[in-house]
């Protein structure tokens, strides 16, 4: 086919080889684009690199998933004895961490060749080089031997999503790991501490505690930031009750390696000014992250529109320079989520290549944390809602209630929890839905889209459950925090 204007290398060039940047690239050969992809990974702190599909491929989502379910197969061997299960000896079930972490990475690299492979099956061009500007059109790719590719494309997509950010303190980059680096590590993390507490500390404190690697976490100011505060409460309080050490409004301090191998960590509590020491085999830092815009060189490409974290603000995913664009987690104000990376990057194709008009939609958009007991989400957090429309004008459904399947093993279910929060005026349009405990996943995906429709309290309360579920329980929701009544469940039929 040939290429929509013949006066560059590429109709589009694509930089980064992650979820959004290689749907766009896709979905624009589907549209009859030329196209091409760069992508390089610059090592971790620590000498991590993989191949291509990005940081959910390799980092992020699918090894988080597959260490979550492995932890939650270890508690259910546990859990199996009291449905009758024989287990020979419950004080020998220990994980294999060798072999967990090559099941994980070979299953990354079975993807990374499939990648590579539909790349090459759909004609795209894919250079293994770190790409920057050179001018609006030009990109100079540097490959792995240091040597230097030149493309030029009449639309360039920005997708190169962010890294880990490690805090200035003595030692952070010399000794301590990320989440680049956690689930390829080459032995087993033993006690680790886990610097900061938003979704990615959480989860893997979660699932490190649960593989049998105690874990402490250092929460700087709250837990989950962005998300319902109760809800992240709920979170919070299962992961103690698991053995979570939690250590509120405390910042690193340094890191120190000793003769033993361990790793000695100082911290400080802000409120106190107390300061505290302890040692680990591991120190995970989970603070935050940074777009990869420095590297770009993005003054030769005219692009001024960063805020102050680096991150490239484009309202509809198109910068100041109107045939450069960006998708994924190096936009700034964008959730940080693959599926909204995929949607925005096939959407962007459409409307470059295809005279499409529809622009991504980024309200009400579904996720769900995999701490021990998940917390699946969609729309607004109650403290949200109450700023937007103020809490007099709400209704806050909420229930505490009891899955089946805990019932046997005699599971402490005090944070099963869920709550709808709508709109107080008939017939209460609902803005946001929340729900901690099994399969938070499965659960929310399903409510997200009767969100999307408009759904209310009225049609929420007239849908029949399928019993016994735990999704059940959103249909089963009448008792309001404004009435003052008990949450709690008289029975699992009631």
């Amino acid at each position: 086919m040939a290429p929509i204007d013949g006066t560059f290398d590429y109709d589009l060039a694509v930089i980064g080889g992650g979820s959004g940047g290689l749907a766009c690239a896709k979905e624009a050969v589907n549209q009859g684009a030329r196209v091409a992809v760069l992508d390089y990974v610059t090592p971790s702190p620590q000498g991590t690199k993989w191949g291509l599909g990005g940081t959910c491929v390799n980092v992020g989502c699918i090894p988080k998933k597959l260490m979550h379910q492995a932890a939650i197969l270890g508690e259910s061997i546990h859990e199996a004895v009291a449905y009758g299960w024989q287990v020979p000896s419950l004080d020998q079930i220990k994980i294999n961490w060798s072999a967990l972490t090559e099941s994980v990475q070979n299953h990354i690299k079975s993807v990374n060749w499939v990648t590579r492979v539909d790349l090459r099956d759909k004609k795209i061009d894919y250079i293994n080089g770190l790409g920057e500007f050179k001018d609006p059109h030009t990109i100079i790719a540097t490959m792995k031997n240091g040597s230097k590719k030149e493309l030029t494309a009449k639309n360039i997509l920005i997708a190169v999503g962010g890294r880990p950010h490690y805090p200035e303190i003595p030692g952070a980059l010399e000794y301590c790991i990320s989440s680049d680096d956690i689930f390829s590590l080459g032995h087993p993390p033993g006690k680790t501490l886990v610097v900061g507490a938003g979704y990615i500390g959480l989860e893997c404190a979660g699932f490190l505690n649960s593989l049998g690697y105690p874990a402490t976490v250092l929460i700087r100011s709250v837990p989950l930031r962005g998300f319902d505060q109760q809800m992240a409460s709920m979170v919070t309080s299962e992961m103690e009750m698991k053995g979570v050490q939690l250590h509120h409004k405390c910042i690193p301090l340094s890191v120190e390696k000793l003769e033993s191998g361990q790793l000695k960590a100082k911290w400080l509590n802000t409120e106190t000014q107390e300061q505290f020491e302890d040692t680990f085999d591991t120190v995970l830092m989970a603070t935050g992250r940074y777009a990869l815009t420095e590297q770009l060189n993005l003054d030769a490409a005219g692009v001024k529109t960063l805020s102050s974290n680096g991150k490239i603000v484009a309202e509809t995913e198109q910068t100041n320079v109107p045939h450069i664009y960006a998708v994924g987690d190096v936009l700034e104000g964008r959730p940080e989520l693959t599926p909204v990376a995929i949607h925005a990057g096939r959407l962007l194709a459409r409307r470059m290549f295809a005279g499409a008009t529809q622009y991504m939609d980024y309200e009400n958009v579904a996720t769900t944390v995999f701490t021990p007991l998940e917390y699946g989400c969609v729309g607004l957090s109650e403290e949200t809602a109450a700023q937007r429309y103020g809490s007099e004008n709400l209704e806050v459904y909420h229930a505490y209630y009891k899955p089946t399947e805990f019932f046997i093993p005699q599971r402490n279910i005090r944070n099963c929890y869920l709550k709808a929060v709508a709109l107080r005026e008939a017939p209460q349009r609902i803005l946001g839905l929340h729900f901690v405990g099994p399969v938070a996943g499965e659960v929310i995906q399903g409510f997200a889209a009767a969100i999307k429709c408009g759904i209310t309290m009225e049609q929420l309360m007239n849908t029949v459950g399928i019993h016994p579920t735990v999704a059940e329980e959103f249909t089963r929701l009448n008792i309001t925090k404004r009435s003052g009544k008990d949450p709690n469940p008289a029975s699992c039929c009631s």
